[in-house]
């Protein structure tokens, strides 16, 4: 795996969304992105990335199940242990992970696990030399299983509670169910208890959701989600207890019932997977969009129009994170595509990439 650096000039392609109108009262920031360093290559349909405390990350494949361990400076990706019982799909495999928030002492990572004959969130014990794992428990069973719309991120919120994002397993109307646990975000402690005030007395917190892939938490506590839609909206929402989002009566800004986002693209230009909160904005990985989407918002409210970076530069993008030292950490999703005849893979796919962090100026 080599190493290679190439720098991005300034702005990218500025494309603002119909019907989205700024709230900053100033003239716009004009944020510009730092060098982008290519961190590892020859990665097989990469989904979660959590960070450890050395700086190192993990990241799982959809397909093959295995979490590989990649150094901080970048290179060769090692094996660390293949999760058990992972069944892949169209869109399900091994997905999501988060690192427990006292990982050098209970060395835990947490996985979402698109399973046979339920979806799961397991618990990990990663070894101390962090050259192998073992699965120590199921977390959380019985989320439906489709061939498409797992859902899949994991995040950990401030308050130490494990944030799990759903799909509706291609069954709209099970989505403003609140017995049950598709279509939803879901809220637990990470030994699988339900917190005292979760809304339902259930794992769910909020419903009425079509296809989460997206989790990040902002500087005050604000949860944000990113929302694969239908036709004619992706969302970015502000998750609120006990709220319905809508789906499948609304979509977007359109439709009857439900809270409407904080954001709306079309899907050509976004199918929003993972999203990551830095400098006062989300960072907002596109899958069909194949780009990088700056959402500048404050205390869960949007302060501007959305920015789109590196558009068709690497194909579909789908997981973004914060490194420890500030820097975007980028996955590219496009081998997965190119064996069901999407997206064609390019040499090198799929990849991670680093993005130095730069103020706005």
């Amino acid at each position: 795996m080599s190493l290679k650096a190439h720098t991005v000039a300034a702005l990218a392609t500025l494309t603002l969304i119909t019907g989205c109108s700024a709230t900053a009262s100033s003239a716009p920031a004009q944020p510009v992105l730092g060098r982008i360093t290519e961190l590892a290559s020859g990665l097989d349909m990469p989904w979660g990335l959590a960070f450890l405390p050395d700086g190192s990350a993990l990241v799982s494949g959809r397909a093959s199940g295995r979490i590989h361990r990649i150094p901080a400076e970048g290179g060769t990706p090692v094996l660390v242990g293949e999760v058990p019982e992972v069944a892949q799909s169209a869109e399900g495999g091994l997905l999501g992970l988060a690192a427990s928030p006292r990982f050098a002492d209970d060395r835990t990572v947490y996985a979402y696990v698109s399973s046979s004959p339920t979806n799961r969130v397991v618990a990990l014990r990663v070894a101390e030399d962090l050259g192998s794992l073992r699965q120590e428990r199921i977390v959380l069973d019985g989320i439906g299983t489709a061939n498409r719309h797992h859902g899949g991120r994991l995040r950990f919120g401030p308050d130490g509670n494990l944030w799990i994002a759903t799909g509706d397993a291609f069954d709209p109307p099970v989505a403003p169910r609140r017995d049950n646990l598709n279509g939803k975000v879901l809220r637990i402690r990470p030994d699988g208890s339900i917190p005292e005030d979760n809304p339902f007395d259930t794992p769910v917190y909020s419903y009425g959701h079509r296809n989460v892939q997206g989790l990040t938490v902002g500087p005050d506590g604000t949860m944000y989600a990113s929302e694969l839609g239908l036709n004619d909206w992706d969302e970015v929402n502000v998750i609120r207890v006990g709220e319905d989002y809508g789906w499948p009566e609304a979509e977007g800004p359109d439709g009857e019932g439900g809270t409407r986002p904080l954001f709306w693209l079309p899907p050509a230009e976004a199918s929003p997977s993972g999203i990551a909160y830095a400098d006062g904005a989300l960072w907002m990985a596109g899958l069909r969009g194949q780009r990088l989407w700056r959402l500048p918002v404050e205390g869960g409210e949007r302060t501007g129009e959305p920015v789109a970076f590196l558009t068709e530069q690497y194909g579909r993008l789908r997981t973004v994170e914060v490194a420890p030292d500030g820097a975007l950490w980028v996955t590219t999703s496009n081998t997965d595509q190119a064996t069901l005849g999407g997206t064609p893979s390019r040499e090198g796919d799929d990849r991670i990439l680093r993005i130095e962090p730069l103020p706005v100026r």
